[in-house]
């Protein structure tokens, strides 16, 4: 992006992001990388609002998924926080609204690839949603949040739910049976669409079998029936 003339590119990312800058300066500052403004003395780089954005980030992800999940405990609560808050995350975000080539850098890191670092293109995220929140207040930076990451939330619940299955079953079988629980997986279809088949053997019973679109998931589904039948075993007993 040319500094000489931003006005453009500036205006379409405000695009991208559905907000317009009251102080367009504060955009500006957002996507100035450090190594940038070492060869542009006099220029603020954008470390200060990506500390803030940050701290609203995580604010906001945890606001969301407080009020949408009334009955996940906490540690499911923070496993999906950190699903969508993490480098990789923010990264694949950047990406989708082609934040990068917004991004002011120097030029070795610029050379270096620096516009597809997650690093990088994380700190700009954050960098954005902290001039966001100072140009239009917290409602606007929470909205910000809601069309980054809200379909990215959606898309994680179903395996956030079940992240503590596996767990669960070794900790109910584990007096009982010291091999503990045993799974097994198979696969179908394509390298694209591949979907895994997961059983868990427990003392030589099939007690639970999932399916799903990566082998995490369909051992969590597995886990979770098996708990649920090893748990009707007890009650009977």
């Amino acid at each position: 992006m040319s500094v000489a003339d931003d006005s453009g590119e500036l205006e379409a990312l405000s695009a991208r992001l559905g907000y317009r800058f009251v102080d367009v300066d504060r955009l500006r500052q957002a996507l100035r990388h450090r190594s940038w403004c070492a060869e542009h003395p006099g220029h603020d780089s954008n470390e200060r609002l990506e500390f803030l954005g940050d701290a609203v980030l995580g604010w906001v992800v945890a606001d969301l998924v407080y009020r949408e999940h009334l009955d996940f405990h906490e540690g499911h609560l923070t496993n999906l926080r950190k699903s969508v808050v993490n480098a990789l995350a923010l990264a694949d975000i950047a990406r989708d609204i082609d934040l990068g080539s917004f991004v002011q850098l120097g030029k070795g890191e610029a050379a270096a690839g620096g516009r597809d670092k997650p690093s990088i293109l994380s700190d700009a995220v954050e960098a954005t949603l902290g001039a966001v929140y100072l140009d239009g207040g917290p409602q606007a930076a929470y909205d910000l949040v809601v069309r980054l990451i809200g379909t990215r939330l959606g898309a994680v619940d179903e395996s956030v739910n079940y992240a503590d299955y596996k767990t669960a079953l070794q900790e109910l079988v584990a007096q009982q049976d010291p091999i503990g629980p045993v799974y097994r997986i198979t696969d179908e279809g394509p390298d694209h669409a591949k979907r895994f088949h997961a059983e868990v053997v427990v003392a030589g019973e099939t007690l639970g079998r999932g399916s799903g679109s990566t082998k995490k998931q369909a051992e969590q589904l597995a886990a979770r029936q098996a708990v649920e039948t090893w748990s009707s075993h007890v009650q009977r007993a």
